[in-house]
């Protein structure tokens, strides 16, 4: 139990820590929303040849990669839009209820683009409609991270946040692998014309089932501790897209700063290397597959144990050894890849996957710590998504475009060096918010400033923060 007098503004803190099965429970019901996120993901960049053929089948091989890889970037518009109406709204009406939305239109658009007719059945309709899923679930995942790093971190208690926000990202590389191996045993177990008729679309209707676990999982939890104490103190916001915008713009903007080496990292390794390794540098698709998934399998071992350890020394360490790390080893990294024997290709990408479990281990921890109770799920999912949409659904287009326009294969080693500098001077300058409780409605994590707990007009103030 943890209690605050929070002295000039008005009211006395204390919040409730959830028992442990709660709190696993709270765990699983938010990472495997994130699971099925990146199973998506996984599913359709390592099916990206059966999507072309299916729905871009007039092009060249060329045009179809890049249209294809479009059907990742595009959707990333309406991130932002899903976190400016998502997030906020999780933080009038509460967590569990959109996060309750969000993964039913993330499952159920994924479902259906396995239900999809093909282009020689219905024409223009058919990748018109796959655009249509896609932005559905670009949408719906603009609300979706925010929210699920939130739940999870206003359920752990404060000495093992880490720990218990590693599983969020553990919840990212489970679905990755999943969707690896359910495209892995479709291109290996079916012929060749199966495959490209029917079999591709066995991994993304699994995504319905999924769905429902997940949205079982989180319709039987009760909200967060945090929030179920705000709205008894009567501090959760009337207002939330207006204050955010007022109360936590700096925080949003040091947060895109830093994430846009996570969004290159992740999308970079987790959706491109697939494609990059068959068609750039010409490996064997299996070999290229298996390599992948172990390397991830490995991450996964791992991931969980940084977590641990980022709650006794800290997220900055972690977070700025794995940007320098990147500046640093990401053209050696991706010259043992081109070396295309299977040994320096696999130390190559472990390299690359060891410097974004850094991140991934420390960041659902790390990130909605940077806010208060009473604007974190909006200020996260704006700041995450706005991020995301630049930086992270497009690293697979511009790595592609960029490639085929100088057929220099060191192009995503140059995204990620100038993403790892751009990120060094927000993480050197952010609070370290471990072991800290982050609880507290109006009160900005690692800091002494309060935002406003109250509407202007109502309080008589000026609307602004106070320290």
């Amino acid at each position: 139990m943890s209690e605050t007098n929070a002295e000039g503004h008005g009211h006395r803190h204390q919040v409730d820590e959830a028992d442990p099965a709660t709190v696993r429970k709270a765990v699983a019901g938010a990472a495997i929303g994130n699971g099925v996120e990146w199973f998506d993901y996984a599913v359709y960049a390592y099916l990206t040849t059966q999507i072309g053929l299916n729905f871009f089948p007039e092009f060249s091989p060329t045009a179809r990669s890049i249209f294809v890889f479009a059907g990742i970037a595009i959707p990333f518009v309406l991130r932002p839009l899903g976190g400016i109406i998502l997030g906020p709204l999780g933080d009038r009406y509460g967590r569990r209820q959109v996060l309750a939305v969000t993964i039913v239109l993330m499952a159920g658009a994924t479902f259906l683009i396995g239900l999809l007719p093909s282009f020689t059945v219905i024409g223009l309709a058919a990748p018109i409609l796959l655009l249509t899923f896609r932005l559905v679930q670009g949408f719906s995942t603009g609300g979706e991270y925010g929210g699920a790093a939130t739940f999870i971190a206003e359920y752990a208690p404060s000495r093992r946040r880490g720990f218990f926000g590693s599983f969020l990202e553990f919840g990212t590389l489970a679905g990755t692998v999943l969707g690896a191996i359910l495209a892995t045993a479709v291109q290996l177990g079916l012929s060749e014309e199966a495959l490209n008729s029917w079999g591709w679309r066995i991994p993304f209707l699994v995504a319905g089932p999924l769905g429902l676990v997940g949205f079982y999982l989180r319709s039987k939890l009760e909200d967060t501790p945090a929030f179920r104490a705000a709205e008894q103190e009567h501090t959760t916001t009337s207002a939330p897209f207006r204050e955010v915008v007022r109360n936590v713009r700096p925080q949003i903007l040091h947060l895109v700063g830093f994430v846009m080496l996570l969004n290159v990292a992740n999308y970079t390794l987790l959706t491109y290397m697939p494609s990059y390794l068959t068609d750039t540098i010409d490996i064997d698709e299996t070999e290229s597959l298996f390599v992948l998934i172990g390397v991830m399998l490995i991450m996964m071992v791992v991931i969980t144990p940084i977590g641990r350890l980022s709650d006794r020394i800290g997220r900055k360490p972690l977070l700025l050894g794995s940007a320098i790390s990147t500046l640093v080893l990401a053209v050696p990294a991706f010259w043992l890849i081109s070396l295309k024997s299977w040994l320096p290709v696999t130390i190559g990408i472990a390299i690359l996957g060891l410097q974004l479990v850094m991140m991934l281990g420390v960041i659902g921890s790390a990130l909605p710590a940077m806010f208060p109770t009473r604007n974190r799920y909006g200020g996260f999912s704006i700041g995450y998504a706005t991020s995301t949409a630049a930086f992270g659904g497009t690293a697979p287009l511009i790595n592609e475009s960029l490639i085929a326009a100088t057929g220099n294969t060191y192009i995503p080693a140059f995204y990620l060096m100038l993403s790892a500098a751009v990120a060094i001077y927000p993480l050197i300058t952010m609070p370290e918010t471990a072991r800290l409780d982050i609880s507290h409605p109006t009160r900005i994590p690692g800091t002494d400033t309060y935002v406003p707990d109250r509407e202007p007009a109502l309080a008589g103030g000026d609307g602004r923060a106070t320290s």
